[in-house]
């Protein structure tokens, strides 16, 4: 009985966690560029009483073993890529990537951190930067005397400067990409940061080498889809009450044997 207590908490633990990152999901709904998460489940050890294959007598063998699970745990959480809703702003400096590619930011002197909100602003040494102040990577300075930017879709920069004239380029925004994504550190504030998992950074053109073209005057939504999340916040639920009974009727039959000693 005390066995089946611990695996069905087991698996209320691990039911918990998921209605977590399934509200966390909910909650960054309309967070620019978020990518959903998902867990992956797995079963914890067995205790073998038999092995499959056991001598049963001369020449024979159970064709079965005995085997007895302990319950599950969370193997993993998983980011999810895949490409969100692309909305337009009306706004210059908004970007979207139109596939695998990844904006670069410089928060510090020696670190680097890679996004896909694209919600770019003006600081007032006219630098492109993000949300939190940190530049773009490379650096786009857009001149104090340019009446409108224009981005094309392969990270040209130009500006206009005056009425009527021609574009003059002032740069190129830069994509980056990962041979696996998912393997990405999230830091919060829609950030990723490289790792051993993710594989080394490569840096391209817009365009080119998968990493996608820029769509400027739009940005890109959150890839998290309400309804698939209530519907997986409903199965948790119901996971997380199965488990409590299961709890329930492991101690009411402790407490049938403990009225039997009585």
């Amino acid at each position: 009985m005390i066995r089946a207590l611990m695996t069905a908490a087991s698996g209320m633990k691990a039911q918990q966690l998921q209605v977590d990152t399934i509200a966390n999901n909910i909650a960054n709904v309309n967070t620019t560029g978020f990518k959903k998460n998902e867990l992956a489940f797995r079963e914890m050890l067995y205790q073998t009483m038999r092995e499959p294959g056991a001598p049963t007598g001369q020449s024979q063998m159970a064709p079965t073993g005995l085997q007895v699970g302990s319950g599950a745990e969370v193997a993993s959480s998983m980011k999810l890529f895949k490409q969100g809703e692309i909305v337009p702003t009306n706004n210059p400096l908004d970007l979207a990537i139109v596939g695998e590619g990844f904006f670069k930011v410089k928060p510090g002197e020696a670190d680097v951190r890679y996004t896909r909100d694209g919600a770019f602003r003006m600081d007032a040494s006219g630098t492109l930067v993000n949300s939190e102040g940190y530049p773009l990577q490379p650096a786009v300075v857009v001149p104090p005397d340019a009446t409108e930017v224009i981005i094309s879709e392969d990270g040209q920069v130009s500006v206009m400067k005056g009425d009527g004239g021609v574009p003059t380029n002032i740069g190129a925004i830069q994509l980056f990409r990962f041979a696996n994504s998912s393997g990405l550190r999230a830091q919060g504030g829609n950030l990723y940061s490289e790792t051993a998992s993710s594989g080394a950074v490569q840096d391209a053109a817009p365009g080119i080498a998968g990493t996608g073209t820029i769509r400027q005057k739009a940005l890109e939504r959150s890839n998290v889809q309400v309804v698939d999340e209530l519907v997986a916040l409903i199965l948790a639920q119901r996971n997380y009450e199965i488990n409590s009974r299961a709890i329930r009727v492991s101690d009411d039959m402790l407490q049938q044997v403990n009225n039997m000693v009585r």
